[in-house]
């Protein structure tokens, strides 16, 4: 057995031996009732890429956005006027319509049987493994809020929070500075915006300087994307070398100052901080940061988890179980099933 199955094998040992909710959590909790959910899951994020080739890491966005706010409840995928959806932090958010597709293969082979929350859950951990990640079993048991939790998208870091402010809300979720490191490394794919960086290129500290951390080669090239009063939604990869694939390039890249966002590169750049350690040892061995990625995962997919007769089972994603609500991003009323 390798040393990476030796791994996830002890980690999924303790996520079942955790207190309270997380006790209830279990990777074979769909053994019997859905048997082929990850095998529905995989199919509809393959059919997926095919016409969106970011599919995955956006897919690795909702759940960590969703799980970030009041925990992993799928709270996120409620449609509301208050709701998570159309807070700042998340406009910006896309993949609602491929969970919505998995939701509805999984009802047709599974009907009132795996939550939304689970769901998200499930498609992070393919999305990362077709996008050459590790694999992992998911601990299910999730189940599914009936309200959203606007009041507390707060505490989803910002692309341009120093590593302390970032360091204390991942610690308010129970989460170290190796979870912080290793959840970060999902910048190795996907892209981002350039309002999320652009004060790093023109204006670091409101004096019309730039962010001394870039590297002066790759700042020029961003600012070739981004111009100054430019397009703020033109996107740029995140990892600039290897953009489409789950590898620890991300790490490396910091190492010669080109993390895209601050929030990146004050992983390596902060003097002092025991994330510097993490970063150089995550650039040198792939391994190591597919182990605590997995393991970091885990925990993140364990905050604050409703299960037994908390909250619902939805039908439909993006409402609750007897509601009608106006779709945000489709044009038609979605209704729940």
């Amino acid at each position: 057995m390798s040393s990476l199955k030796i791994t996830m094998f002890f980690l999924l040992a303790a996520a079942t031996m955790l207190g309270g909710s997380n006790a209830q959590l279990s990777t074979t909790f769909y053994a019997k009732t859905c048997p082929n959910l990850s095998s529905i899951v995989r199919t509809v994020l393959q059919s997926a890429k095919q016409n969106d080739i970011w599919i995955f890491p956006k897919i690795v966005r909702l759940h960590f956005h969703d799980c970030f706010v009041n925990g992993c409840d799928a709270s996120l995928l409620l449609n509301s006027t208050d709701g998570e959806k159309t807070a700042p932090p998340n406009l910006s958010l896309d993949g609602f319509s491929v969970i919505d597709d998995i939701k509805t293969a999984v009802e047709k082979s599974c009907p009132g049987v795996v939550s939304c929350a689970d769901i998200l859950a499930l498609a992070a951990q393919v999305s990362v493994s077709l996008g050459g990640g590790p694999t992992w079993q998911v601990p299910f048991g999730r189940r599914d809020s009936r309200t959203a939790h606007r009041e507390g998208v707060g505490a989803i870091p910002a692309a341009h929070d120093s590593l302390a402010n970032i360091a204390a809300t991942f610690k308010n979720m129970g989460l170290d500075s190796t979870d912080l490191v290793a959840l970060s490394g999902a910048h190795t794919f996907g892209r981002a915006q350039c309002f999320t960086f652009t004060s790093r290129l023109y204006n670091f500290t409101g004096v019309g300087d730039t962010d001394p951390t870039l590297n002066t080669t790759y700042l020029e090239t961003l600012r070739q994307i981004c111009p100054q009063g430019g397009n703020g939604s033109v996107l740029t990869n995140l990892d600039p070398t290897t953009p489409d694939a789950f590898d620890n390039n991300y790490f490396t890249n910091l190492q010669v100052h080109r993390g895209l966002l601050r929030s990146d590169q004050e992983l390596f750049s902060t003097e002092g901080d025991d994330t510097i350690e993490i970063v150089n040892r995550f650039s040198t061995n792939q391994t190591a940061f597919f182990e605590s990625f997995v393991e970091s995962m885990i925990r993140m997919g364990n905050i604050s988890l409703l299960t037994g007769t908390s909250g619902e089972i939805r039908s439909n994603c993006r409402v609750v179980n007897g509601a009608t609500i106006k779709s945000y991003s489709d044009a038609a009323s979605v209704n729940s099933m």
